[in-house]
């Protein structure tokens, strides 16, 4: 089944939405790809609180250009970070090339934003800044109303509006190229009908590899066994539209060996189960230690990097311990969004039981980090409070009560895949560029594909990149028809 559309985009998430009905708008007539049934549309889009890194409705966060640079990946070489400050079309093949998101890819991003935030009030969605699951936080968070489910429905409702043809239940396989190598569609299959094509533009803007064992395995390692996307979305995201376009010559760009981290209850089967009350109590491995500084800063700041070493512990798991000074902490439920109970014990000793860890050991834990806990009269849950550890290894740096006032709560902790870093590298307009550092013709990517994040991730951007990447394609190929 051979059909044509001007613009052939892969996925249904807000990046793939997004792309979609700024293309329709130009007057391009567009088709669009869903794994998921219409039900089900959307994928980890539409379990996302959707944060976005925002201090207004029209401005980004003052250090949002700054943070992604700082995080463009370890030791890059200075006199290609150098040759990259100046203008693109001076660049050596070396630095077009370099498996990096460039300044000025940051710089279009950045810019972009609010004019995205005003066309999706446009579409009717609505935006506040509304509570988090941060207790404590350095960055300023604006949210849809909705969350990702909102996104997902004003965009698809106005995709539905404008005529842009749905293929639900259908997954991209591999792009079509002419003889010169020009994308010229997808080929896809649909269940129930079999092998489709369709040709036109292609827009990749179907997610990471998160829901791909093998290629978890292959980038991340083995250990990766221990990991599980953040939501039921993220179980369709299984790389193809990277390895298509990896295939026929597109460059790499992104950290593809790491992923970004939340710390979630595994036995909870809720969208984002998230446990950010660690700050407040000790983070304890299977052995019943400890293994890092629960809390060296705000937790929006540090949960990434403190989840990254409860996946290195044992089988990939921790647990926080609590006692009922918690309870004291204002709306500290907040921070707990597992549907599942804590598990509690009137004692140190029977919480070990419980927790089927070594009694001696966490006995032992508790009671030298206890002893460790030296002074309080500045302790402030809701603010950095310096109330740190003495004469222990690691320290904890604020919030260091000690943990005394029985029943004791836990509850278990793995690193969830919220999503993964690599994907490819594209033009500050979204252009897919080969491994010459030249844009592909007809080949665009946005959302997830585009890989962006080394060793950390830039809060609160992962949404904004979906949104703003999918309208920069669109408008781009739109100018080029």
């Amino acid at each position: 089944m051979n059909q044509e559309f001007d613009v052939v985009v892969a996925g249904c998430g807000v990046a793939g939405l997004s792309a979609a009905v700024s293309a329709a708008e130009k007057g391009l007539k567009v088709a669009i790809l869903e794994r998921a049934t219409r039900e089900e549309r959307g994928g980890q889009s539409r379990y996302t609180e959707a944060y976005l890194r925002m201090k207004a409705m029209d401005q980004v966060t003052d250090d949002f250009e700054t943070h992604l640079a700082e995080n463009l990946g370890p030791y890059n070489d200075p006199d290609l970070m150098n040759e990259m400050s100046t203008g693109r079309d001076g660049w050596s093949h070396q630095a077009r090339a370099l498996a990096i998101t460039d300044t000025e890819v940051i710089a279009n991003f950045a810019e972009h934003v609010p004019a995205t935030i005003k066309w999706l009030q446009g579409l009717g969605v609505k935006f506040d800044f509304l509570p988090t699951q941060f207790l404590t936080k350095t960055q300023p968070r604006l949210l849809p109303v909705g969350g990702g489910w909102a996104l997902v429905e004003a965009l698809a409702a106005a995709a539905e509006k404008i005529g842009v043809t749905f293929f639900y239940q259908t997954t991209a396989r591999k792009l079509i190229t002419d003889d010169d190598g020009v994308v010229k569609g997808l080929q896809a299959h649909q269940q129930g009908k079999g092998v489709l094509r369709l040709s036109g533009k292609v827009v990749l803007a179907c997610g990471g590899f998160e829901g791909n064992p093998q290629m978890l395995t292959k980038y991340i390692g083995p250990r990766s066994v221990y990991l599980r996307p953040i939501c039921k979305g993220g179980f369709y995201n299984r790389g193809e539209g990277i390895e298509m376009a990896l295939d026929i010559g597109a460059a790499p760009s992104g950290e593809f060996g790491s992923y970004h981290a939340e710390p979630i209850d595994p036995r909870s089967g809720v969208a984002e189960a998230s446990v950010f009350i660690f700050p407040y109590g000790i983070l304890v491995n299977k052995q019943g230690k400890r293994f890092v500084d629960e809390a060296p800063g705000t937790v929006d700041a540090y949960y990434e990097r403190i989840t990254r070493q409860i996946y290195e512990q044992q089988e990939g798991i921790a647990y926080v311990i609590l006692d009922q000074r918690v309870k004291s902490i204002p709306n500290y439920r907040l921070a707990i969004r597992t549907d599942q109970s804590a598990i509690e014990a009137d004692s140190i000793v029977a919480l070990a039981a419980k927790l089927q860890m070594p009694i001696e050991m966490l006995s032992e834990t508790l009671t030298q980090y206890n002893a460790s806990c030296k002074s309080s009269s500045q302790y402030d849950p809701l603010n950095l409070d310096g109330v740190s550890t003495e004469g222990i290894y690691p320290p904890k740096s604020n919030w260091a009560l000690p943990i005394d006032q029985g029943p004791y709560i836990a509850y278990p902790i793995i690193s969830a895949n919220v999503f993964t870093f690599g994907g490819l590298k594209v033009t500050p307009e979204g252009q897919v560029v080969n491994t010459d550092g030249e844009p592909m013709p007809n080949l665009y990517a946005a959302g997830e594909v585009i890989g962006m994040y080394y060793t950390n991730y830039t809060g609160s951007t992962s949404v904004l990149k979906g949104l703003v990447f999918g309208r920069l394609a669109a408008h781009h190929l739109a100018r080029s028809k």
